[in-house]
């Protein structure tokens, strides 16, 4: 698979969860990596992908159940965190490629993890030149005040809100027809890779 420049990854990630404070010792945790690949040249989403990753110091609350679907058996069918990271280096070009999230979320979740677990963080430096935040992106070219959701994004571009809200995967792939959207209407900022391939 080519980590060309023209190859974007949309990632949105699901943590774990809880209606108010989180229970003692636990902290939130990705639990779901959703990722699609936009061919920012071709404009259109090639392909999407979902890891699911298995939390060590929290649990998934029935809250978190209820809002992403996700359950505590299925994540613990996961993969590590670090090996999440390897996943997305190795088999989506993390390290070269751009990539976008609605919101900061994302990125800041990636290194808050990254540090509190010793892994290497999975995305290129330094993250202004390598992310970039879909939300603020949108909410400038439609001049708006106030920052939309993704699925209130989505209809003010009038855009299907395609499966489940909250599921990473689904998620990502929706991002990344906002991301088409504002790249059709030369909203999109052109990124340059990070690395020479």
């Amino acid at each position: 698979m080519s980590h060309g420049p023209s190859l974007l990854n949309v990632i949105d990630v699901e943590a774990t969860c809880w209606d108010g404070q989180p229970p003692p010792g636990s902290v939130n945790e990705i639990i779901e990596i959703g990722l699609t690949v936009v061919d920012v040249s071709a404009a259109r989403r090639v392909s999407r992908h979902r890891v699911l990753v298995r939390p060590v110091r929290s649990k998934v609350s029935d809250f978190c159940t209820e809002l992403t679907g996700l359950t505590q058996a299925e994540v613990e069918r996961g993969v590590s965190f670090a090996e999440a990271c390897r996943i997305l280096v190795e088999e989506y070009g993390a390290g070269e490629r751009p990539w976008a999230s609605w919101g900061e979320y994302d990125r800041r979740q990636f290194a808050r993890q990254s540090q509190a677990d010793g892994v290497a963080y999975p995305f290129g430096y330094p993250t202004e030149r390598t992310h970039t935040n879909a939300k603020a992106v949108f909410t400038s070219a439609h001049g708006l005040r106030r920052k939309p959701g993704m699925a209130q994004a989505l209809r003010m571009a009038g855009l299907p809100l395609e499966g489940r809200h909250h599921r990473g995967e689904d998620d990502a792939w929706n991002i990344a027809a906002l991301v088409l959207d504002l790249l059709g209407r030369g909203a999109w900022p052109v990124t340059a890779p990070v690395a020479d391939v």
